[in-house]
């Protein structure tokens, strides 16, 4: 285990050196292929290392199955999304604000900053697991509060310092590390098992009933593709790295490009899924902590290197986010204050801290809790983007009363059952698209009506 600790502390020696060094280099413009890595880091995060393999398990290849819907609203986005934006604008929602008012516009970016502090803290805190477990079996019981003080202070060290530069630079190694070591994890299996394991899984999921099962062919296809539109048409997080591309047509070759990249990661930690049914029989319980425990009995350089690609999906999705907060709080609610971008940085990190311990034990997969707490914010905020695209009206207060109405009505579906089950993820950003053009139609319907008398 010390040779596994001693390749985890050079890789977090390293990544900040090497990320602001390449942060400096005298090229300005980000090349697209960096973007789309950078792309990849930031949505996969540690829950998909971590809970990937766990839902795998179960369900079988499922996660390839979402990756279909994915291509499909990437692919909207980059035609549709992209061109409303300038590039190298900070905030996103400059957008609505020039279409219907700046209240709605900080609405949107609040709404924004809410939703992501939560997702973003059950990330953290599902990175920092695989950490405790390697302490602990090497017969240190490190508190949990000190390791995410410091993940959080090594992540905000390159990102304070470099900037969006250092976080896409970092966030392309950081892919290059988790990809690698999830194809030496299947090697090794391999080398144990041989091709047994590898075995046929479904690629899509069956036999709950429907808007339940967000892996069925219709949740993942249509759903997913749903759900692509709004958190990479309308997440300061995603368009905030394409916005970096010097063109249009390199920030699209990115926004595209990254959909193939997480395809390929859902089949190589699918596999591992898959395999372990083999290798650790009977381990249902937990799925989340299966690929965590199976990690810790591999080479001890290779595990490693695990547990610093998990902890790289951390601090890649981590530094983004922050990044990413830091710019929209500026832009949307602080532009006339003397707040520095690195302030709020770091603000947002003790922030991150802090919510990690409040929302450190979600049941269920971690990965499906944290698509469900996003997919509550994106209905309402696609629904609003697609009003500014293609509705008539400018009216502001109509519009935020249908966003309004789309965060209620979803707040109401999150009790609603279907034969024991809860509405899938996919399906709740549809419902809040059609949640806020309904909204926004009866307000208007209504106004005309006060008017006449």
């Amino acid at each position: 285990m010390t040779v596994s600790l001693l390749v985890i502390l050079l890789y977090l020696c390293l990544l900040p050196v090497i990320s602001i060094t390449l942060a400096r280099q005298p090229r300005k413009d980000l090349p697209p292929w960096a973007i789309c890595l950078s792309l990849v880091a930031t949505e996969t995060s540690t829950l998909t290392i971590v809970s990937v393999p766990g839902v795998a398990y179960l369900k079988g290849y499922v996660f390839v199955g979402l990756a279909a819907g994915y291509l499909v609203g990437r692919i909207a986005v980059a035609l549709w999304f992209l061109p409303l934006h300038e590039r190298g604008a900070t905030s996103i929602y400059r957008y609505i604000g020039q279409r219907f008012g700046t209240k709605l516009q900080k609405i949107l970016s609040g709404t924004f900053l809410a939703t992501r502090l939560v997702a973003e803290g059950v990330r953290l805190y599902a990175g920092m697991i695989p950490v405790s477990i390697l302490f602990v079996s090497m017969g240190y019981a490190v508190p949990d509060l000190l390791l995410l003080v410091l993940i959080v202070l090594l992540t905000l060290a390159y990102t304070v310092a470099g900037g969006l530069r250092a976080v896409v630079w970092s966030d392309s190694l950081q892919l290059g590390l988790y990809l690698g070591g999830s194809i030496a994890c299947l090697a090794v299996i391999w080398s144990r098992a041989g091709v047994a394991p590898f075995h046929w899984a479904p690629v899509f999921s069956h036999g709950m009933p429907p808007f339940t099962d967000p892996f069925s062919i219709a949740g993942a296809v249509v759903g997913g593709a749903i759900l692509a539109l709004a958190s990479h048409g309308t997440d300061q997080l995603m368009l905030q790295r394409c916005l970096a591309a010097k063109t249009l047509n390199g920030a699209r070759a990115a926004m595209i490009g990254s959909v193939f990249i997480v395809g390929l990661l859902f089949a190589l930690l699918s596999c591992i899924g898959v395999a372990l049914r083999d290798l650790l029989p009977g381990q249902g319980a937990k799925p989340d902590a299966l690929f965590p425990q199976f990690i810790l009995t591999l080479p001890p350089v290779l595990s490693g290197l695990l547990v610093a690609g998990i902890l790289a999906a951390t601090m890649g999705s981590l530094s983004s986010a922050m990044n990413a907060m830091a710019a929209a709080t500026k832009a949307d609610f602080l532009s006339r204050a003397k707040f520095s971008l690195r302030g709020l940085t770091v603000i947002w990190a003790g922030l991150l801290v802090l919510t990690a311990l409040l929302f450190s034990r979600p049941n269920g997969s971690a990965v499906v809790f944290g698509l469900s707490i996003a997919s509550y914010s994106y209905g309402a905020t696609l629904g609003v983007f697609l009003l500014a695209m293609i509705g008539r009206s400018r009216d502001e207060k109509a519009a935020i009363f249908g966003f309004v109405s789309a965060v209620g009505t979803l707040g109401l579906m999150s009790f609603v059952r279907i034969e024991g089950h809860a509405i899938a993820f996919p399906w709740l950003v549809p419902a809040g698209v059609t949640a806020t053009f309904a909204g926004a139609k009866v307000f208007s319907g209504l106004r005309r009506i006060s008017l006449k008398k």
